[in-house]
């Protein structure tokens, strides 16, 4: 179980805050999705909960335990919007192994597989992928970790139609075993996955439950 307590966040040089009074309770094995339009805060969310910035007030908490940022970083697993900008390695292989120096040919085949890039060849080129690709990539160097949390940042966003079905039941398939939080301002394409009783909108700091239609 993941537990955001009255969960704050202002930067520094901002009138304002990002976040305002934030409680979540999310638990395993169904996907959860926040929603809001772009700067609404969502990405900070996600920032915050998998420890890349800490909150101004409030808590983190797994299972009862209040996190640090360090603890929430080995928890989390974060695919940015834009992987692409992230990748370090020149290949698809070396990709794979940045922090996972003794990884085997068969394990870095198994999970490009579970991702749906199982034809892909460790020596291409990252930046030669398509824009699913691309994402997929960056599950897999995240699914390599084996974050009990996993957190996307507008999966779908830039994909066509055919692509985002796809990413649409990889995720459901990842969520059975680990928790999986999406945050997008297109709330409507996931009806298909995620519940009404797991859907928040985020709108000037403030999170809300998501009414739909």
């Amino acid at each position: 179980m993941l537990e955001l307590r009255s969960l704050r966040y202002q930067a520094a040089t901002a009138p304002e805050p990002v976040l305002r009074d934030v409680n979540l309770r999310l638990g395993m094995g169904e996907p959860a999705l926040v929603a809001g339009r772009s700067g609404s805060g969502k990405t900070t969310l996600l920032e915050l909960i998998c420890g890349l910035a800490e909150p101004s007030e409030g808590t983190i908490h797994w299972n009862g335990e209040r996190l640090s940022g360090r603890q929430r970083r080995w928890l989390c697993g974060l695919v940015f919007q834009f992987p692409e900008r992230h990748f370090l390695g020149l290949t698809v292989g070396q990709e794979l192994k940045l922090g996972q120096r003794r990884l085997s040919t068969e394990r870095a085949a198994a999970v490009l597989e579970q991702v749906g890039l199982g034809e892909l060849a460790l020596q291409q080129a990252p930046e030669r992928l398509s824009g699913g690709q691309q994402r997929r990539l960056a599950l897999a160097v995240q699914l390599l970790r084996e974050p009990r949390v996993l957190l996307l940042d507008e999966p779908t966003a830039g994909l066509d139609w055919s692509v985002r079905e796809e990413v649409l039941e990889l995720l459901a398939g990842l969520s059975r075993q680990r928790l999986v939080l999406v945050v997008t301002h297109e709330p409507d394409l996931f009806e298909g996955l995620v519940s009404d009783g797991r859907s928040w909108r985020l709108e000037r700091g403030v999170l809300q439950p998501l009414q739909r239609g």
